[in-house]
């Protein structure tokens, strides 16, 4: 529990209250998808949601992917696959990748691009994000 001013953004207590430093700010405005974290098992963009309306809420982060020291598939793959290069989208891109394989263990190459559409990658041209997608679902 946080002592913040109730309208701050998810982002921000995130990052700056927490300590959660994995969720990056891209576009600050809900457009890029930098920022998504899970909320209650939803992908939300963290900064658009004022931290009052997650009180009681399970958060899931990229660093809460981790178990008992292992990286979570997603992030082993997307190391693996060079789908992680500057760093700015990754989070982003492993939590939509995340709920994309909750979703579709399987998933085809358009339900791939379906499920990251809403998270923009200015470095990877976003072939390299699909292979990691395609290994952690083998995984």
């Amino acid at each position: 529990m946080v002592d913040v001013y109730p309208m701050e953004r998810l982002l921000d207590v995130l990052r700056e209250d927490i300590g959660l430093t994995g969720t990056k700010e891209g576009c600050g405005e809900g457009e890029c998808g930098a920022c998504s974290v899970m909320l209650d098992g939803l992908l939300v963009n963290s900064c658009l949601v004022p931290v009052l309306q997650v009180n009681g809420c399970e958060i899931l982060t990229v660093e809460g992917l981790e178990e008992n020291g292992h990286l979570h598939p997603l992030q082993d793959a997307f190391a693996n696959t060079g789908g992680a290069q500057c760093g700015i989208c990754t989070p982003g891109m492993i939590m939509a990748s995340y709920q994309l394989l909750a979703r579709w263990p399987h998933p085809t190459d358009q339900q791939i691009r379906e499920g990251l559409a809403g998270n923009l990658c200015r470095c990877t041209g976003y072939e390299k994000i699909f292979d990691a997608v395609r290994q952690a679902s083998q995984a």
